[in-house]
């Protein structure tokens, strides 16, 4: 008899001798600026915990507190018995940051997108997505039954073409992006899409999942940056990078939150955010409406860093935020350069397919404002070794 999963055991032996193959590292502490990984402490240049939140004082007292007073978990979806003062607190509290009309919470960035595009968009519906939106927005097209067209990335002129292309064949358009692109730094001219979604009357969603905490007036996100609240239909964000916790919400037109109450299957069929999830995503919040310090200093760090890894030689290429794309093309070189710089104490991830393109492996650096200027030239000296030792500069 043969054995039915010996395309699993081919399938791994490919990955591995392509470089393609995940090799996941063990965290035996506190996410900061420095980590113990594997039993060894290292400078973190991983996490996408852009503001050093994730152990903040002020987050981990008020998810004990909520602790003693509620408990741990919902014990329930939202619509059944599961929705807390606590959640109702948090979108209340998102909804004002981002100067939104409401809120909605959920149990992560991924699910926000998987309610609210099946919800949104069905048959006779066309859904129009920029060719690298996150995974969690192509999932949640996968699972709508609408139509679908790609645009190139960040190509307005191609969006219209699509646009006109499908002009009066569907019922109703979505036109979906990410705000900030995970893997390359840029950003969406979200302006000029805004201005696209008016003349062909279509909603807007974008998913703003690395723009929180980082773009616009003390982090408030992609909208607040280009100025284009109340012209954007749908926020999607997520607590677990800046924020420093876990969860995610959907911000924007009050219609559309409530609908999600009554349709948004991972709302309907998948218990709510935990209590000290949701008392700790709301200890973020008030700390961003209070000051513009941490964001400023991540915008420091990140402008400095960037500015010596440019004078280096590297490859950064065409990042606008603090996220740097250390450009190295092969999965196998990118892995050996892994490897090497956690040999000089230094956790930066190799990134290669499906993540990335074929031939556009990297190493992606997170830069956040818990790195003081001592962490980043003990990095820059790091990947400098490293750079000359294989090649990759001069």
């Amino acid at each position: 008899m043969g054995d039915k999963l010996a395309w699993i055991d081919e399938s791994l032996e490919d990955l591995k001798e392509s470089g393609l193959y995940t090799h996941i590292r063990t965290i035996e502490s506190p996410q900061g600026p420095w980590l113990v990984v594997d039993g060894r402490k290292v400078l973190n240049f991983c996490s996408n915990n852009y503001l050093g939140l994730a152990n903040h004082p002020r987050l981990v007292e008020k998810a004990k507190e909520a602790i003693d007073r509620y408990g741990v978990g919902p014990g329930a979806v939202r619509t059944i018995a599961g929705t807390l003062s606590l959640h109702l607190e948090l979108e209340r509290k998102l909804a004002a940051f981002k100067g939104a009309e409401a809120a909605i919470s959920f149990q992560s960035g991924f699910n926000a997108n998987l309610a609210t595009i099946p919800a949104l968009a069905d048959r006779g519906d066309l859904i129009v997505s920029d060719e690298l939106n996150h995974a969690s927005i192509i999932d949640g097209v996968r699972l709508s039954r609408a139509d679908r067209a790609v645009y190139k990335h960040c190509d307005a002129d191609d969006l219209k073409r699509v646009l006109e292309e499908h002009k009066g064949k569907h019922r109703r358009l979505l036109i979906i992006t990410d705000g900030v692109f995970s893997m390359d730094g840029d950003i969406a001219p979200l302006d000029k899409i805004a201005d696209l979604a008016e003349e062909y009357e279509a909603i807007l969603m974008v998913d703003d999942a690395h723009g929180e905490g980082v773009l616009g007036h003390g982090g408030r996100g992609i909208v607040d940056y280009f100025g284009l609240h109340g012209r954007v239909d749908i926020e999607v964000g997520t607590m677990s990078k800046a924020f420093g916790v876990v969860g995610g919400y959907v911000a924007g037109n009050s219609k559309i939150v409530e609908w999600l109450h009554q349709r948004g299957r991972p709302f309907l069929f998948s218990s709510a955010m935990t209590v000290p999830d949701t008392a700790a995503c709301i200890a973020s919040v008030d700390i961003l409406q209070e000051s513009t310090e941490l964001v400023d200093r991540l915008w420091d760090n990140a402008r400095y860093f960037k500015g010596e890894m440019q004078r280096l030689g590297f490859d950064i290429g065409h990042s606008q935020t603090p996220i740097t794309p250390v450009m190295l093309g092969e999965a196998r070189l990118a892995q050996k350069f892994s490897s090497r710089l956690y040999e000089e104490g230094v956790f930066g991830t190799a990134i290669g397919y499906p993540t990335v393109p074929k031939g556009k492996a990297r190493i992606r650096v997170m830069i956040s404002a818990a790195h003081s200027r001592e962490d980043l030239e003990k990095g820059l000296e790091a990947f400098a070794k490293v750079g000359k030792e294989l090649g990759v500069i001069g």
